[in-house]
């Protein structure tokens, strides 16, 4: 059986209680994330994640096995892995929120910073390296005599 890092003795019950807490913030982040244009889902559900894994091997879990947040975490814990579907749906939520940003804010000493922000963000999603699996997904099904 697998050990968890949890254990009853490290974390009072208030402490235990603020962990629940930061992981339901997160995890209602990243839900919002998911519609909302330019606000960050990954790295919610990494918080999400991590503190569960503080106060709830089961809480932790349930993150694991989730059908939306599951397959990016498992990605990313595997090595920083962003897959290529998420890249795509991140970038179109910042050109969204770019578009948003350019008709609503005027002012360049608010706008350049807020630009700067989401540069990066872009940069940092398109960086990141892409899961082989899509690659051996691709040989697996494949005809093996061309291989």
């Amino acid at each position: 059986m697998e050990q968890d890092s949890y254990s009853h003795t490290d974390n009072t019950r208030w402490t235990r209680w603020g962990w629940h807490l930061l992981t339901w913030v997160c995890i209602a982040l990243a839900l919002i994330g998911v519609v909302l244009p330019g606000m960050p889902t990954t790295v919610f559900v990494l918080i999400a994640a991590w503190s569960a894994s503080r106060c709830s091997p089961r809480l932790r879990r349930w993150i694991e096995q989730h059908r939306l947040f599951g397959p990016r975490l498992r990605n990313w814990e595997a090595g920083g892995y962003i897959d290529r579907h998420t890249k795509w749906v991140a970038s179109g939520g910042m050109l969204v929120a770019l578009a948003l940003i350019l008709v609503f804010i005027r002012h360049p000493l608010v706008l350049m910073p807020v630009l700067a922000l989401l540069a990066t963000g872009a940069w940092v999603v398109w960086s990141r390296p892409e899961p082989a699996s899509r690659q051996l997904s691709w040989l697996k099904h494949s005809d093996p005599s061309k291989r």
